[in-house]
């Protein structure tokens, strides 16, 4: 059974086309306008196994948070559209990533009930011309809205000796987290014979 969806989303801001794979062996094609944001959209894909396509046109003139909210909602509403009745997934999923010296922790349940937990240290206000990192956790909370999941992404060590956290490190940490966490959540278990995970009967 395939487990893909396409979404489109288009608003007086935002012009946005989602379609993803979660079946796939990991390619991108990625093009928000937002280069750091682009980036990170490519470890979901890298590091879930996905593949995805993410292609939005957005009012950069005004700032990125339109773009970048309005992705996340499109790509969530991917997700729960691919993930279909949920028979025979895992449900749960977690993941702990270091990357130098950050160290992020991210669980998710995909549960069918929206509730998104997010926990980092004060960081930068920029990474890069237009990403600002306090959009890291609207990203995760529009995503987990749409998406219908619960999830849970903290920052369990940042700093640097003598020195600030690297707001790069931080927020690519966190992606990365929460990719490998939706890779096993989203995996068919072979022993539960495509039971969906719930004794209620439906996620």
């Amino acid at each position: 059974m395939s487990r893909t969806a396409r979404v489109e989303r288009i608003t007086k801001e935002t012009k946005v086309l989602v379609e993803i794979d979660l079946d796939g062996t990991g390619k991108a094609d990625v093009e928000t306008g937002v280069g750091f944001y682009d980036h990170m959209l490519n470890q979901i894909a890298r590091h879930g196994g996905f593949d995805l396509t993410v292609h939005t046109v957005g009012d950069l003139e005004i700032d990125a948070h339109h773009t970048m909210e309005d992705t996340a909602l499109a790509l969530g509403a991917a997700f729960d559209q691919a993930l279909g009745d949920k028979a025979g997934i895992r449900r749960y999923g977690s993941a702990t990533v270091p990357m130098d010296e950050v160290l992020v922790r991210a669980a998710v349940d995909l549960s069918g009930r929206p509730y998104v937990v997010h926990d980092e240290p004060p960081l930068a206000p920029y990474i890069g011309p237009v990403y600002p990192t306090s959009m890291t956790r609207h990203i995760w909370e529009s995503f987990g809205q749409a998406a219908r999941i619960t999830l849970h992404v903290d920052v369990l060590r940042a700093a640097r000796p003598g020195g600030h956290p690297d707001a790069h490190h931080v927020v690519e940490a966190q992606f990365k987290a929460v990719s490998r966490a939706l890779r096993e959540a989203t995996s068919i278990d072979p022993r539960t014979q495509g039971a969906i995970p719930s004794t209620k009967g439906a996620l």
